[in-house]
């Protein structure tokens, strides 16, 4: 546990559920039932559970949380975009609010790690891979949101999305009075970024670009109005 602690930059913890917390940001996860990820604008062809839920709630405009035993026992899945659909996957559940908001049942796909991602959202992210689909991620621009975006690009098929060291400066001349970053580690895509935020000493917080991300989503959105929606 200490040493976990230490690897993740945090308090070493001091109840059940915070060790709970800790194994499943490990990717160890004690039931198929506590590490859930945040789904929304997923429509896969199936008639696995995992693919009627997910495509239930888009087609309601709504999020979907799976837990760890809908992801590993999908039954039938099928992601039948065609080209190969793009994945994006965010940080914050705020994104993933606003994006369903904006867009509703035409909303493209998102998964949300909810910060660190626990073994559901790493076996969902690998399983729509193998899937075909294009992952792309975002998060924050801090100390432990490039730590996060590392992780998930190692454990994943995942590239950045918006996470250079010209989209950061870009994002800190329209917000440059944010908090500091905390400490900041080297970013594997991009070598550049970590020494540009620690010159910066400013962190962005995913929120405070959500319409760039979502200006991204809108042409995405588009392609995937359902019939008869204007």
């Amino acid at each position: 546990m200490r040493a976990l602690a230490t690897l993740y930059d945090t308090d070493p913890p001091q109840s059940a559920a915070q060790r709970r917390a800790l194994w499943t940001r490990a990717g160890v996860a004690d039931d198929e039932l506590s590490a859930t990820v945040l789904v929304g604008g997923l429509r896969p062809a199936g008639d696995g559970l995992l693919a009627r839920v997910a495509t239930a709630c888009t087609e309601a405009g709504q999020a979907t949380s799976l837990t760890l035993a809908h992801v590993r026992y999908p039954g039938e899945f099928i992601l039948s975009e065609a080209p190969v659909p793009v994945v994006h996957v965010v940080e914050n559940p705020s994104i993933l609010a606003l994006a369903l908001r904006r867009f509703g049942p035409s909303c493209p796909p998102l998964v949300c790690t909810s910060g660190w991602p626990n073994s559901a959202a790493i076996q969902l992210l690998r399983m729509l891979a193998d899937h075909g689909a294009d992952l792309r991620y975002h998060g924050d621009f801090d100390g432990e949101g490039i730590r996060i975006a590392a992780y998930v690009l190692d454990k994943t098929s995942a590239r950045p999305w918006r996470m250079t060291a010209g989209d950061y400066r870009a994002a800190v001349a329209r917000n440059p009075r944010g908090p500091q970053p905390g400490r900041i580690t080297e970013a594997p895509w991009d070598l550049e970024l970590a020494q540009i935020m620690a010159g910066y000493g400013t962190a962005v917080v995913e929120e405070l670009v959500a319409d760039v991300l979502l200006k991204d989503l809108a042409g995405v959105a588009q392609q995937r109005q359902p019939p008869g929606r204007p």
